[in-house]
């Protein structure tokens, strides 16, 4: 069914609460996992469903995520009516910027009308898993509905973050509420609530009247999860799909993580490390795919002191060197140098990083192209680093992009 569907990504969300990562980038363009964006789980999921015609909906700071679909992801052939397309906000509707997420897909309305499909998937870009859509997309043709919702149990404490639907035996959902103060729990599981994933499948003459109708709302706030999943409920039958079940393509790992805030992103990367990882990177045949410039391999090599490079349980891009320094339990972007003498524990260094001889770096995340001085301590004194540095509610300490450490 990837011939007759459409596939949305809405990238254009402004990821305040990841500063300052994302001061200069959009939040699906955030570094993850020592070589990815984010954005390249939910392309590479689309890559594996068989998924080939993709319009990446942008807008915050869009430039770096431009740049990195161009050069990761120019791979399918438009001969073959397949893309992946960046769609910038270009005011076809009226004169303002995308006012939520179903007023950006309205605003582009008429690049659905003109694709042919008879399915839209919508899908944010900013989410860590790995998902076979095309197992989604045969239940809801199955189903009969004209919306079919992605969903997962999550903690009864946390679904107040998310949507909350109810479901009957059938899985229709019977009711739905967007982030309410206190969730419904699932019955007989009164610790965890069955929540949206922001993952849809709409059949396009649905989603067009939906759309046209939200738009004409003045009261609507142009919100999936707050207007229009409400509004088809009105109008018919609403599927639910349960994410994690076996579709005999991708192993079911049942892992979705929001990363949007610091310590859920520092959180979701930290889980790579475990001994037997949540998230399974290594499927063969499920990769996740990125960019991929060119670098020499990762090296450790003894300092000027004689020590050796140690590195151990972390994740080690292509031209990082490890040069009589220690590091444990930690995650190397590309090009990154530790030297001699100096720890990394715990801590997460973006393309560019440079770590002095002797310098000390704890619970931390150190943005692209910083250079940090010999000697130098993060992550030791919490109130020595919160005078210079964003320290989130988990005690994360992050450096921006190109910081400059005064002599």
């Amino acid at each position: 069914m990837g011939d007759e569907t459409l596939t949305l990504i809405l990238a254009g969300g402004e990821g305040s609460r990841l500063q300052p990562l994302t001061r200069d980038r959009a939040k699906p363009a955030v570094p993850f996992g020592g070589r990815y964006r984010i954005i390249d789980f939910v392309l590479s999921n689309c890559l594996h469903s068989g998924m080939r015609r993709i319009l990446v909906l942008t807008q915050y700071k869009s430039h770096s995520l431009h740049k990195h679909l161009r050069d990761g992801w120019s791979i399918f052939n438009p001969q073959l009516g397949e893309y992946v397309t960046a769609v910038p906000p270009q005011m076809r509707v009226d004169d303002a910027w995308y006012q939520g997420t179903a007023n950006a897909v309205f605003q582009n309305w008429y690049l659905a009308e003109r694709s042919g499909a008879k399915y839209v998937l919508v899908l944010a870009g900013d989410h860590i898993y790995r998902m076979d859509y095309a197992a989604m997309l045969t239940e809801h043709h199955d189903s009969g509905c004209d919306l079919t919702v992605a969903c997962m149990p999550a903690p009864l404490h946390e679904a107040s973050r998310f949507g909350v639907a109810q479901v009957n035996a059938d899985g229709r959902i019977e009711y739905f509420q967007e982030k309410p103060d206190n969730p419904a729990p699932i019955p007989d599981r009164p610790d965890e609530a069955l929540v949206s994933m922001g993952i849809y499948v709409f059949s396009i003459d649905a989603l067009r009247e939906a759309l046209h109708a939200d738009h004409d709302t003045t009261s609507s706030s142009h919100d999936f999860g707050a207007d229009i999943i409400p509004m088809m409920l009105t109008r018919g039958p609403v599927n639910s799909y349960r994410f994690g079940g076996p579709s005999g393509r991708v192993s079911p790992d049942r892992y979705w993580r929001d990363v949007g805030t610091i310590d859920g992103y520092f959180g979701a990367t930290m889980d790579l490390l475990q001994p037997i990882p949540p998230l399974d990177l290594y499927q063969l045949g499920w990769e996740i795919r990125s960019d991929a410039p060119q670098h020499p391999p990762a090296r450790t090599t003894s300092g000027v002191s004689g020590n050796e490079g140690v590195c151990v349980n972390s994740l080690v891009a292509n031209g990082v060197m490890i040069s009589g320094a220690r590091v444990s339990r930690s995650v190397l972007f590309p090009t990154v140098k530790v030297m001699d003498g100096a720890v990394v524990e715990n801590s997460i260094l973006f393309e560019g990083t440079q770590v002095g001889p002797g310098a000390n770096l704890r619970n931390c995340i150190v943005d692209k192209d910083v250079c940090i001085p010999a000697g130098f301590e993060v992550g030791v004194s919490q109130a020595a680093d919160r005078e210079r540095f964003h320290v989130s509610e988990g005690g994360v300490v992050v450096i921006p992009k190109s910081y400059q450490f005064q002599p």
